[in-house]
């Protein structure tokens, strides 16, 4: 994959990542910062960007979202569980709720 071909996906992960955010913030706020791992004034900002700095900043040529799976074990129990999957989403759930939101800044 060539270099611009990787900027232009970047670009449409980025966007598509943005407007998701940006609805999801807009409809339940609460829900969107647990959901997105952000911080309620990295919410607002994203809550209150234009179509254009949407743009712009999907465009930037850099990952405006994160990996936020960090701990194996949240991970494992997300893809290889498979005695009952719910309760293993739901203890999932549990262990990123306690960790730490990541502000962006």
């Amino acid at each position: 994959m060539k270099i611009d071909e990787m900027l232009d996906e970047m670009r449409d992960v980025n966007l598509n990542y943005l407007m998701l955010a940006q609805s999801m913030i807009q409809h339940d706020k609460a829900t969107a910062v647990f959901r997105l791992g952000i911080s309620q004034d990295v919410a607002e900002l994203i809550e209150a960007l234009t179509p254009a700095q949407i743009l712009k900043l999907a465009a930037s040529g850099m990952m405006v979202s994160r990996f936020r799976f960090d701990d194996g074990m949240v991970l494992n129990m997300l893809t290889n569980y498979t005695k009952d999957r719910t309760m293993a989403q739901s203890h999932a759930a549990i262990l990123m709720a306690g960790q730490a939101v990541a502000a962006f800044a």
